[in-house]
């Protein structure tokens, strides 16, 4: 009687992730309004705007977008997996990855999200050094931009760590 309590209670608890999804479509919401405020920003400065600047801003943009599609797939996957299937009518729009993605994909995916992300990221930081920059010795942007290609190399060998691990699973 106790363990079968106990055991509901348990399993009721996955309950608890909803309002932590909830949060993450509000903060989806955030992320398309800061996506606007910055196009709006650009927008009227765009023929002033330099080539490099405009190349940088296009790769936030694209930034942008690669996080919220990740907000978009962890959220979904994220509550089909471990809360409740969705029940979509048959006669709405169905995105074709729902219900597809366990965990161990689902992992996959948002470590290659972030390895995408984090190139992004590493390729601004590259861009936004001028030819003045390179000229001179520089030894704590030498030693910044160091540690932002481990970072990078780091999340790159994750990813490739639990893609091998996730394979000698499935075998």
């Amino acid at each position: 009687m106790l363990e079968k309590t106990f055991e509901r209670i348990m399993y009721a608890s996955r309950w608890l992730l909803a309002p932590i999804y909830i949060g993450l479509s509000i903060g989806l919401l955030l992320l398309a309004i800061k996506f606007f405020q910055e196009v709006f920003h650009i927008f009227p400065h765009v023929l002033d705007t330099k080539e490099t600047d405009l190349v940088l801003f296009i790769l936030s943009m694209v930034d942008i977008a690669l996080v919220g599609g990740l907000i978009v797939m962890v959220m979904f996957s994220g509550y089909e997996n471990f809360v409740s299937q969705l029940n979509i009518d048959e006669n709405a729009e169905k995105l074709s990855w729902l219900g597809k993605l366990d965990s161990g994909s689902l992992k996959q995916k948002v470590a290659a999200s972030i390895v995408a992300i984090s190139s992004i990221h590493l390729l601004q930081k590259f861009m936004n050094i001028s030819s003045e920059q390179l000229l001179e010795k520089n030894d704590f942007q030498e030693t910044q931009l160091m540690w932002y290609v481990i970072i990078h190399l780091t999340f790159v060998l994750s990813a490739l760590g639990m893609a091998w691990v996730d394979k000698i699973n499935r075998s």
